[in-house]
């Protein structure tokens, strides 16, 4: 199976990811909070515990939106010079969002091709060298 053919049932990664579809069953299962995984899947029982997405995407994103955000707020500064209240009322929602948002979405994204790709942790195994 080559990476674009897809195991039938399984839903694409991205739209997977994005409404929290099981990467197996392709059930609205795979969180149970706003980025918290479920343990297991309701429907199909797949263990979302055995995948290990990490906290990775959390620094990341929040450093790419933090960018983002400040670039948009310097632009806005420097072409409306709204107050001070306007750029807390505009820009603190906005950030919590798009960092809850994205990282949600690459939390899945993460899971999903992990078991697509059957991905597990690495292990010594001698390999042959002695």
């Amino acid at each position: 199976m080559n990476d674009i053919e897809k195991p039938k049932g399984q839903p694409d990664v991205f739209p997977a990811a994005l409404f929290g579809l099981c990467p197996h069953c392709g059930q609205k299962t795979l969180f149970r909070g706003v980025t918290a995984f479920a343990h297991k899947c309701r429907a199909c029982g797949l263990d979302y515990d055995q995948y290990n997405v990490g906290d990775g995407p959390a620094a990341f994103l929040t450093l790419i939106v933090g960018g983002i955000i400040v670039a948009l707020a310097l632009i806005v500064e420097l072409n409306f010079e709204p107050p001070m209240w306007v750029h807390v009322i505009l820009w603190v929602p906005l950030t919590v969002a798009a960092v809850v948002g994205s990282l949600r979405v690459s939390k899945g994204i993460l899971l999903i091709l992990e078991h697509r790709n059957q991905a597990r942790e690495g292990s010594i195994d001698g390999g042959g060298q002695e």
